[in-house]
């Protein structure tokens, strides 16, 4: 049990760059307290123990402001940011790592026993608002954006948007897209299912500028290599864009004004 509780706080320091101490995360994450009353509730469902488990995740729903059914089948590391007007159902399965933010919905689109709602593979993302709902499956890291609402399968690594939800599309090549991920993701730009082939504009802008400057930096390195060919003396050392630099940013924004 212990293990998984650190577990669980590890994962929101990988996710969470607003989490700063284990205290505080202990404390004040609702995401976190839901999820450990589940696994109360749900152990309690699974030995028929149906009216204590309805009420423990009542008393959960009250505490927190997330519902989740205490039929519902959950993986580690499951991280719910924010957390308010969560709603998970009965059937719902969940995956290992993965991630969702307030306002989502796993839902149900039938009255009928059995499986209704939907299964998240491992690694996927779901943005504030978005409403996943029937016996779907949603694959290997897939991100679902913000307010979508998804009513069919999702493929895995895919980025699906819109009302009904659609596959964002783009010509990138698949190098670039993986540049592009890893560079946002130190950016903080990754949080709300928000990717580099999402439609969004401030997406699609910050995407250039970071292809733009990887492309620069290329070039420079090419005319300093043809340069020194020549005999020239230039651009002995050009440094790399450390990324992690990105770190020492997210500490600076986290301290108060003043």
């Amino acid at each position: 049990m212990f293990q998984r509780i650190r577990e669980d706080i590890k994962s929101v320091f990988a996710r969470d760059p607003a989490a700063r101490n284990t205290f505080e995360v202990l404390t004040t994450y609702p995401g976190l307290h839901a999820i450990w009353w589940h696994r109360i509730s749900h152990r309690l469902w699974r030995c028929r123990w149906f009216w204590l488990a309805r009420w423990l995740s009542t008393f959960s729903r009250w505490l927190t402001g997330i519902e989740i059914h205490p039929g519902a089948k959950i993986g580690r590391r499951f991280f719910i940011d924010h957390g308010m007007g969560v709603v998970i159902g009965e059937t719902a399965e969940i995956g290992d790592d993965v991630t969702i933010y307030h306002g989502v919905t796993l839902g149900g689109t039938s009255w009928n026993q059995g499986k209704r709602h939907p299964t998240l593979c491992d690694g996927v993302v779901i943005g504030a608002g978005a409403k996943v709902l029937g016996p779907i499956v949603v694959g290997e890291n897939a991100r679902i954006g913000s307010n979508a609402v998804v009513v069919k399968d999702v493929p895995a690594s895919t980025t699906v948007v819109g009302i009904p939800a659609r596959v964002a599309r783009s010509a990138m090549s698949e190098e670039v897209a993986k540049r592009r991920e890893e560079m946002a993701k130190q950016y903080g730009f990754d949080a709300y299912a928000i990717s580099a082939d999402n439609p969004d504009p401030v997406a699609t802008a910050i995407g250039r500028m970071l292809d733009h400057v990887q492309l620069l930096d290329e070039k420079v390195t090419e005319l300093c290599s043809a340069v020194n060919q020549l005999g020239g003396n230039v651009c002995e050392e050009i440094p790399d864009v450390d990324l992690d630099d990105m770190d020492f940013l997210q500490e600076e924004q986290k301290k108060p004004l003043g």
